[in-house]
């Protein structure tokens, strides 16, 4: 099984994956599965903005789509270790829950962990709060 350091590692593989030629912002992540799997997602940009895919989301989505069930811990690096985007947010509180999320910048600081509910305290819920 996959520990933290290990993630980390393949987060860091997949942001040297991104395309991020139109903001020079490349990310990338690493999904822990409930199975032991990690699958990994960079951003993809697009000149047509809107079809610009988060790394989180194919991260993700990609785990999905392999036939994940579940997921344990999410770990995002970044140039400054930010926080997923609105869309993002929504999207691990929905498909993954409550789980940890390590934030990483590409600097020898520790990652920082918050929940999913931390970073996004008030997710949209179409069955009601």
């Amino acid at each position: 099984m996959a520990d933290i350091p290990d993630l980390i590692r393949q987060a860091r593989l997949a942001q040297q994956r991104a395309r991020a030629a139109y903001s020079g912002y490349p990310v990338g992540v690493a999904v822990l599965g409930t199975s032991g799997n990690v699958y990994p997602g960079c951003n993809i940009e697009s000149s047509a903005y809107p079809t610009t895919m988060c790394a989180e989301r194919v991260a993700i989505f990609g785990a999905i789509a392999s036939g994940e069930g579940g997921f344990k811990a999410l770990v995002v690096i970044s140039e400054n270790g930010s926080t997923p985007c609105g869309a993002c947010h929504g999207v691990i509180h929905e498909q993954c829950g409550e789980i940890p999320n390590y934030l990483v910048g590409n600097d020898d600081q520790p990652p920082k962990m918050y929940a999913t509910l931390e970073l996004l305290a008030y997710p949209f819920d179409c069955h009601g709060p």
